[in-house]
């Protein structure tokens, strides 16, 4: 393989096609349906499938024989499907997604969630980085081949439209496709982090999560605060004393013993050694109010804390009118939205878990609603690299960044490598991606860092030729 001519192959297409399309991608509004339960007479997941399909046809056209179909199950979100011939048994199996979170607050003068704006080598707006770029990353990188001749095996390209909602829709697809998929060696996936900027990161494993809403009811109806405090018990200090049940207040240690795993020895140390190159950039990266300190003061301990143990989020609230509107009223309900990350290796009833501590014997006899969402997402950890992929990642990773890979688990979800590796345990991955420090996924000001996103699209292009090859 010639390095420049890939290189050059590879930023060309990004700046001239790759970006552009991209920046049209972020206009669409097409959250995700857990967020859009109107999605598909809005319209937008459909505009999302099009544009996305319509540019990946362009470029197909340069391939012969390479196909692309947009599959639609009844009463399902789409899913695109590409297919590239190649040689050898062993087909590669590419992975993203193209739906979205919501726009939440917070985001900088100037930028918002549907509104792409390039500052510098950052491309910002939702879903550019989360995960928009799979496709065209993926696609580019089988393109820098051809662009040099470099056989490849077989090619499958499956871009879902559901991740953000729990990847609920997906088994379906998996199951309708699986001839058309085969027995993939080999699981490329674009849709996880990166500890910096400056190296090739690979994700060796994911935590799950389980999300239920909590609702504490003490009346049928607000009453004055003056004549009921003292009398009536608050539905959030009884909602508090609840959480205390399933969370130490003090240090956020999640409390019942059964959800927590044992740590494999070889994640002990891949924590041990990204600390040692990301230092106080572990935690430094966050946008930190004030004197507000991190967890703990070791980086190796925030690591695994962030990958392989138990963490509970408030992540929405209802029955707590805007200060501006509070009056002296002592409030009927308080309703919180939980959200468990739960360690990859984990097999236990996390809900039932949560249901027992948050609603068994409650305070004061308050009514207690725990209600679960339908889809729980189990963790996954990463498969022993084969001795060939381990070599071809760190050639590839010190061709595109002058660095040496690093390895470390990711703290969110991607439900898809759990499916596939139940489905296929022998096949090898490659999970990577570009959300790196600041990048902010489901957050304000997410950004598509696109020098970062082009050395991926080279580094995965070098594993494939690679593959082939073992």
């Amino acid at each position: 393989m010639d390095d420049a001519q890939l290189k050059q192959f590879v930023d060309t297409m990004w700046d001239d096609s790759v970006v552009p399309s991209l920046i049209d991608y972020i206009r669409i509004p097409n959250k995700s349906p857990a967020f859009d339960k109107d999605w598909v007479a809005h319209g937008h997941m459909d505009a999302a499938v099009a544009l996305m399909a319509n540019w990946a046809r362009a470029h197909l056209a340069r391939i012969p024989g390479a196909t692309l179909e947009v599959v639609q199950l009844p009463n399902r979100t789409p899913v695109i499907f590409i297919e590239i011939p190649g040689q050898g048994n062993e087909p590669v199996l590419l992975y993203g997604h193209l739906d979205k979170q919501p726009e939440f607050t917070g985001w900088q003068d100037g930028l918002g969630p549907w509104t792409p704006v390039m500052r510098g080598d950052k491309l910002y707006g939702r879903g550019g980085a989360d995960d928009g770029y799979a496709i065209y990353g993926a696609l580019t990188a089988i393109l820098a081949l051809h662009d040099q001749n470099i056989p490849h095996a077989r090619c499958v390209i499956l871009i879902e439209a559901c991740e953000e909602s729990g990847s609920y829709d997906l088994p379906f697809y998996v199951d309708h496709l699986a001839a058309r998929i085969g027995q993939p060696g080999l699981v490329v996936c674009l849709d996880s982090g990166c500890g910096d900027y400056d190296r090739l990161w690979l994700t060796t494993s994911l935590r799950g999560v389980a999300t239920a809403t909590l609702t504490v009811r003490v009346l049928t109806e607000g009453v004055h605060s003056g004549d009921a405090s003292g009398i009536v018990p608050s539905s959030f200090r009884i909602a508090r004393e609840l959480l205390s049940r399933f969370e130490n207040p003090a240090t956020g240690e999640i409390l019942p013993e059964g959800l927590y795993v044992e740590i494999p020895p070889s994640r002990l140390a891949q924590a041990k050694a990204a600390a040692a190159i990301l230092g106080q950039a572990v935690h430094s990266k966050f946008p930190w109010a004030g004197g507000t300190r991190p967890m703990a003061a070791d980086p190796a301990e925030l690591i695994l804390n962030r990958t392989w143990r138990p963490q509970l989020a408030i992540v929405g609230a209802e029955g707590l009118p805007a200060p501006a509107n509070a009056g002296n009223v002592l409030l009927p309900s308080t309703m919180l939205k939980l959200s468990l990350r739960l360690p990859p290796t984990l097999h236990g009833d996390a809900i039932g878990m949560m249901r027992r501590a948050l609603t068994d014997n409650p305070p004061y006899g308050a009514v207690i609603e725990f209600e679960a969402d339908r889809f729980v997402s189990t963790g996954w950890n990463a498969p022993d690299l084969a001795p060939w992929l381990e070599d071809s990642v760190a050639r590839a990773g010190r061709a595109a960044f002058g660095h040496e890979p690093a390895y470390m688990g990711e703290g969110g979800s991607i439900p898809f490598m759990g499916m596939l590796g139940e489905k296929f345990p022998k096949t090898q991955f490659l999970i990577t991606g570009v959300l790196g420090p600041g990048s902010n996924a489901h957050g304000p000001n997410e950004f598509l860092h696109v020098p970062y996103a082009k050395r991926i699209s080279e580094s995965v292009a070098r594993v494939l030729a690679d593959h082939l090859r073992q």
